[in-house]
C-alpha cells in the first residue's frame, strides 16, 4: 500500500492525472509485452532502420507446422499498429520491410536507406511463403573482394541487410585463421612456417580453398585476433536472428611444413592453380588416419571458440582437379566425400555438410555425371547441400540430374570480383525461378539466393532476387519495379518508371560474362583490360546502349525534381557512368583502330576524347562515395594499427584490384568502376600503350607490343608498391 501511495504522489506532484498515468503505463507494458525476448532481435534489427516507430509493430513467431519447413508471415495493420507473425526473427524482419516497401515508406540498400514514414499506417493485409527453405548468401571470394577491411559495425549493418532481405543460410567465413593457427600449432608447426603459409588478408578466401599458400603476405597477427573477436559478433547475432551461418570444415589442406614434416604420409603437391605462378598446395589423401583426426579437432577448436554450428563449409577440389589415378578414379573420389562427411559428421553430430557446386560447372570434362555420383555417393542424401549458384553462367543441377538426390540449392554468382558494371536479368531470373518451381526433376531443392564475389552494387538485382522466393515469380517485373521505385525514391513520375523501363531493357537484360571475359583478359570494360592491338576485333558490349542514352536522358531531365543527395540521384550517376563508360570502350576501339591504319590526326582526336570521357566519370563519381578507390584504400590503411600492418594491407587492397598476382589471367578481374581509377590507373595504362602505338606510327617501325605490355606490367608493380592513398 505504502509503493502505491507513493506513486500516486509522484504522478500528482508532476500533475499528471491518475488516468492518464494509468493509459500511458498501459501502453508502455503492451509494447513491452507484444515484443517478447523470442523477437527481440528482429524488433533490433526495425528499430535500427525506423527508430522508435518500431514500437509500433507486434512481433510473434509461430511454430511452423508445415511438413517442408517453408517460412510463412501474416501482416496486419491498423492506424496505430503493425502486426507481424512469422516462422522466425529472419521471416518477421523481411515481412517487416516488404510492409514498409510496400507502402514506399523505406528502401534498404548499400548506397543508402531512405525512410519517410506515414504519420498513420494505411489498412493493410498481407500473407506470404515461400516453398525454399533456405535463402543463402556470400560467396566465399566476397571475404577477399569486398569484406577484409570491414569492423563490426559494418558487419552488423549487413547482418541487418540480410535479415531485412529474407535470408536465413549466409557463409559466415570470418575468424577462422586463430583456429587454424592453433591447430598447426599443435601438430608443432612453429610461428614462422605459419607465416611462411598464410596469405595476405585480401588473399585468404583462395587459400581457404586450398588454391594459393603465402600470396601477397604475411599475415598479421593483429588481423587475425581483430576478424576472431568479430565472428565471435557475427555468429551471435546471426544465430539470434535465427539464421544458420554456414562456417568452416576441414577440406584436407595443410601447410608445405606441415607436409615435408609427415613425409611418411599420403599428401599430394598439386598444380599451381589458375595458369601458373601461385606457390603449390598440398592435399592430405583422406584415407590417412590424418585426415579425420585434423577435420575433427579442427571442428573441435573452433566450437570451443564460436560455439557449435550445423552448417559446414568444406570444398576440396575447388578450381583444383582432384589427386586421383585414372584406374581407380571414382573410388577414390568416392572416399573423398565419404571421409569428409564423416569427418563432420563425427565431430559435429547431426550437422550438415556444405559444399560449392562450382566445380562441377568449372571442369565438366573431369566431373562427369560418374564421377560426381561416386563423389557423392557414400553421403546421406539430408546430409549435404550443394549451393549450385552459377546458373546465370552453367546449368550443373541440370547436367547434374539434380545432383542425385542430395539437398541443393538454386542461385546466382551475379558479380564475379567486387566489379561493379551496371547490370542484371531480372526478366531471366524471373523466369527461372517459375521454371524451376513446375520441374518435376528438380530434385531435393531446398534453397534459393545469390552469392555475389563482391557487393556494394546493382542494388536493384539484390532486391529483387530476394524478393522472388517469395513472390515465386507470380509478379510481372514491371509492377514489381514501380514499387520498388516508390519505396526508392517517395514518388515515381511516369517519365522517371519509362526511364527506369528503358533499363530494364538495355542494362537489366543482359548476364555480363561475354563482356567480362574476352580473349582470356578480364575487366568491367574494354578500358579496365591490359591494353592490346586485339581489342578492335572485340563484338561489342551487351546490352541496348542507345536505350541506355535515352533512359539516361529521361532521368537527367527528371533531376531537378529531386533532392541532390537522394537515391535517385545515385541511380542517376549508375546510368551515367555505365553509359560513359562504354563510350570509352568504343572510343577505343576506333582510335587504336585509326592509328593502326596511319590515321594520326584522327587518332589523335579519339585519343583526347578518351581522356576526356574518363576524367569526366572520375569527377562525377564524386557522388557515389562507396565507387572510390581512396575509400577502399583508406580503409585498408585504417585497420592497421602501425605503419608497418598498414602497408600491408594497403598493398594487398591495391594488388587484388589490379595485378592480382600469379602468371594466369587473373590482372583486372576484381576491375573497379571507382573514382580514381579512371584517372590513376586505367587511363595511365592506356595513354601509356597508345601513345607508343602512335610513336610507332610516326617512326614508321614496327610496334613491339609484347615489350609495351611488359613495361605496363612494371608500371602496375610500381603502383601497387607505392603508398599513395589517390
Amino acid at each position: 500500500m505504502r509503493k502505491n501511495s507513493l506513486n500516486h504522489n509522484m504522478f500528482s506532484s508532476l500533475k499528471i492525472p491518475f488516468r492518464i498515468f494509468i493509459a500511458l503505463f498501459s501502453l508502455c507494458f503492451n509494447t513491452s509485452c507484444k515484443n517478447s525476448e523470442e523477437t527481440k532481435s528482429a524488433f533490433v534489427v526495425l528499430e535500427n532502420l525506423i527508430g522508435d516507430r518500431a514500437s509500433e509493430f507486434e512481433l510473434k513467431i509461430v511454430k511452423n507446422n508445415q511438413s517442408d519447413d517453408a517460412d510463412w508471415f501474416k501482416i496486419k495493420s491498423t492506424a496505430n499498429s503493425v502486426i507481424i507473425q512469422g516462422t522466425s526473427n529472419t521471416t518477421i524482419c523481411y515481412a517487416a520491410y516488404h510492409f514498409l516497401k510496400d507502402i514506399g515508406a523505406a528502401s534498404v540498400s548499400w548506397e543508402g536507406n531512405r525512410v519517410n514514414l506515414p504519420e498513420t499506417w494505411p489498412i493493410y493485409s498481407k500473407t506470404g511463403n515461400t516453398p525454399f527453405k533456405f535463402r543463402e548468401y556470400l560467396n566465399a571470394c566476397v571475404f577477399g573482394y569486398t569484406t577484409p577491411w570491414w569492423d563490426w559495425d559494418r558487419w552488423s549493418q549487413e547482418i541487418d541487410w540480410m535479415a531485412l532481405h529474407g535470408i536465413n543460410l549466409p557463409t559466415a567465413l570470418e575468424g577462422q585463421e586463430i583456429v587454424w593457427q592453433q591447430l598447426w600449432r599443435e601438430y608443432g608447426l612453429s610461428d614462422s612456417q605459419l607465416q611462411e603459409h598464410f596469405a595476405g588478408p585480401a588473399f585468404l578466401p583462395w587459400q581457404r580453398m586450398g588454391n594459393i599458400n603465402s600470396h601477397a603476405g604475411p599475415l598479421p597477427q593483429e588481423w587475425i585476433n581483430k576478424k576472431s573477436d568479430i565472428q565471435k559478433k557475427i555468429l551471435q547475432k546471426m544465430r539470434m536472428l535465427g539464421m544458420h551461418p554456414v562456417v568452416p570444415a576441414f577440406s584436407g589442406y595443410v601447410p608445405k611444413a606441415f607436409a615435408e614434416q609427415h613425409s611418411n604420409s599420403k599428401i599430394s603437391e598439386l598444380s599451381a592453380w589458375s595458369g601458373g605462378g601461385f606457390a603449390s598446395t598440398y592435399l592430405l589423401d583422406p584415407k590417412d588416419p590424418l585426415f579425420k583426426e585434423i577435420g575433427k579437432r579442427f571442428i573441435e577448436l573452433y566450437s570451443d571458440l564460436y560455439g557449435k554450428s550445423d552448417f559446414y563449409l568444406a570444398d576440396s577440389f575447388n578450381e583444383i582437379e582432384p589427386p586421383v589415378s585414372k584406374e581407380h578414379k571414382n573410388e577414390e573420389l568416392s572416399d573423398y566425400g565419404k571421409i569428409i562427411y564423416e569427418t563432420i559428421d563425427e565431430a559435429a553430430p547431426g550437422s550438415t555438410w556444405v559444399m560449392q557446386g562450382w566445380l562441377f560447372g568449372h571442369d565438366k570434362e573431369f566431373w562427369t555425371k560418374e564421377a560426381t555420383m561416386a563423389f557423392l555417393d557414400k553421403v546421406p542424401d539430408d546430409r549435404l547441400i550443394i549451393q549450385d549458384y552459377a546458373n546465370d553462367r552453367y546449368k550443373v543441377w541440370e547436367n547434374q540430374e539434380a545432383f542425385y538426390g542430395k539437398q541443393w540449392t538454386y542461385g546466382y554468382v551475379h558479380n564475379y570480383g567486387g566489379s561493379n558494371p551496371v547490370y542484371g536479368d531480372l526478366g531471366f531470373y524471373n523466369n527461372e525461378l517459375k521454371s524451376i518451381l513446375n520441374r518435376a526433376n528438380k530434385g531435393n531443392l531446398v534453397g534459393y539466393g545469390v552469392m555475389p564475389e563482391g557487393l556494394n552494387n546493382n542494388s536493384v538485382v539484390y532486391e529483387y532476387i530476394y524478393d522472388l522466393p517469395w513472390a515465386k515469380g507470380q509478379e510481372p517485373v514491371r509492377n514489381w519495379l514501380k514499387t520498388y521505385l516508390n519505396a526508392r525514391y517517395g514518388k515515381t513520375p511516369e517519365p522517371v518508371f519509362k526511364a527506369w523501363q528503358l533499363l530494364l531493357e538495355s542494362v537489366y537484360s543482359t548476364k555480363y560474362w561475354e563482356t567480362r571475359w574476352w580473349e582470356s583478359r578480364a575487366g568491367a570494360y574494354l578500358f579496365f583490360k591490359r591494353p592490346t592491338l586485339t581489342i578492335t576485333a572485340f563484338n561489342g558490349n551487351l546490352g541496348d546502349k542507345e536505350k541506355l542514352k535515352q533512359a539516361l536522358d529521361i532521368l537527367t531531365s527528371q533531376s531537378k525534381n529531386f533532392d541532390k543527395n537522394s537515391l535517385f540521384h545515385y541511380d542517376l550517376l549508375e546510368a551515367s557512368r555505365q553509359y560513359y563508360s562504354l563510350t570509352i570502350d568504343d572510343l577505343l576501339m576506333e582510335c587504336v583502330k585509326a592509328y593502326d591504319e596511319k590515321e594520326i590526326e584522327k587518332g589523335d582526336f579519339l585519343l583526347s576524347e578518351i581522356q576526356k570521357n574518363a576524367f569526366k566519370i572520375d569527377d562525377m563519381l564524386s557522388g557515389q562515395p562507396l565507387n572510390n578507390l581512396n575509400y577502399w584504400l583508406t580503409s585498408a590503411w585504417n585497420y592497421g594499427n602501425s605503419s608497418e600492418t598498414s602497408k600491408i594491407y594497403l598493398k594487398n587492397a591495391k594488388m587484388l584490384i589490379t595485378m592480382w598476382g600469379g602468371e594466369g589471367h587473373l590482372n583486372d578481374y576484381a576491375s573497379r568502376s571507382w573514382k580514381g581509377m579512371y584517372k590513376e590507373f586505367y587511363w595511365p595504362r592506356w595513354n601509356m600503350f597508345l601513345e607508343a602505338l602512335r610513336e610507332s606510327v610516326l617512326n614508321n617501325t614496327p610496334f613491339d607490343e609484347l615489350k609495351e605490355r611488359e613495361l605496363i606490367k612494371e608500371w602496375e608493380t610500381k603502383w601497387c608498391n607505392n603508398d599513395d592513398m589517390y
